[in-house]
């Protein structure tokens, strides 16, 4: 499984983003997929994830009510929709996906990752 982000970039405090992760592979045995971030001198932290199937989703309080994760039925596609963003959301975005049958795990051990977005935000 190859995971590759896109859609990051430099934007204003209060903007939205969208970010794309895109899959290729055998995608057909994944459980669920997540977006994590990690912040220069940080530890990566989860965002949110959502399963594969019925779509369930978990998100991080940090960010719940202003992100929104999402899964396109019948897409290798994942996106996430970012409003309201603020200077703490800075930081590499990754997406993370999963064919272990673990649920909505929120710590860094998720199977297959992708290289990374930068999302900067000014304040």
């Amino acid at each position: 499984v190859r995971l590759e982000e896109s859609g990051g970039g430099l934007v204003q405090a209060g903007d939205s983003l969208r970010l794309s992760c895109g899959g290729s592979g055998r995608l057909f045995g994944l459980s669920a997929m997540a977006w994590f971030r990690q912040a220069p001198g940080n530890e990566r932290e989860f965002v949110a994830a959502i399963t594969w199937g019925r779509g369930a989703t978990l998100y991080a309080d940090s960010v719940k009510g202003r992100f929104t994760i999402s899964r396109p039925y019948a897409t290798n596609a994942l996106y996430l929709q970012m409003t309201n963003l603020k200077s703490e959301d800075t930081a590499v975005y990754y997406c993370a996906a999963d064919s272990r049958n673990l649920g909505l795990v929120t710590t860094s051990s998720w199977e297959y990752w992708g290289q990374g977005t930068q999302v900067t935000v000014s304040s």
